[in-house]
């Protein structure tokens, strides 16, 4: 979809909505949606709904529509271009302040019921807690070397979060995993190195083992607390350095 396409739509919908908004009504779905023109003013109506979710406390609709009715019939706009931009980036502003202020909060909860769920998990039987602060629990134990952050290792895992919400799983997917353990989340790193091949271990990692304030994508959010059941499968040496023959 270009551009000019997505201002003309979006200009149209608007201006229904606006319609209705003068009326002091919400705006409504046609009576039926028999048309082509129906089902696709509709259509514009539900896709710019969604997008204007974040703003929606933050717009006039009244102010909108007379925006487009000005710019529609070429008059001279009541906010000149510099007017225009100022109060664009203060409203950007404000939702990036409001944003920063929703994740803090985000945050901070995740990190209190992360450390009061470990501190109950810790006194679970099987559960072992190392210096760092990851508990574990051996529910396969296998055989062979351990692996050292220099290896690469095949798993198979599952991922959760402490409320049981899974949000990744190679068995999901029906393909196990290889990947250099140094290039891991700390909690991975230090885990796996506990595991020989064939083991099965569950690990419950503090968010500073994990993704930390950041997160990671849309499910893992700041200072989460995980859950991982990892099956590790195979390890793999580096290679050792080829030495150069005598000249």
């Amino acid at each position: 979809m270009n551009k000019s396409f997505k201002l003309t739509a979006t200009a149209l919908a608007l201006a229904l909505m606006a319609g209705c908004a003068k009326q002091g009504k919400e705006p409504a779905a046609p009576a039926t949606l028999d048309s082509d023109a129906q089902k696709f003013g509709y259509a514009i109506g539900v896709d710019l709904g969604k997008s204007l979710q974040p703003v929606k406390n933050d717009v006039d609709i009244a102010a909108l529509k007379a925006g487009l009715d000005d710019a529609f019939a070429g008059t001279t706009p009541k906010l000149d271009d510099a007017a225009r931009e100022e109060i664009k980036n203060t409203i950007a502003k404000k939702m990036h302040e409001r944003q920063k202020a929703e994740r803090a909060a985000q945050a901070e909860k995740a990190l209190k019921e992360g450390e009061a769920f470990l501190a109950e998990n810790a006194k679970k039987e099987g559960v072992k807690t190392t210096a760092s602060g990851l508990q574990y629990e051996v529910l396969t134990e296998g055989k062979g070397e351990h692996p050292t952050a220099q290896d690469r290792v095949t798993v198979h895992y599952k991922g959760t979060l402490i409320n049981g919400e899974e949000f990744d799983s190679s068995y999901s997917r029906g393909q196990p995993v290889t990947f250099p353990l140094a290039n891991v989340i700390p909690g991975w790193t230090e885990g796996v190195q506990l595991m020989t091949p064939g083991s099965k271990y569950k690990f419950y990692i503090p968010s500073n083992l994990a993704y930390g304030e950041r997160g990671a994508g849309v499910k893992i959010g700041p200072n989460e607390a995980l859950i991982f059941e990892v099956e590790l499968i195979s390890v793999e040496k580096p290679e050792a350095p080829k030495k150069e023959g005598k000249k």
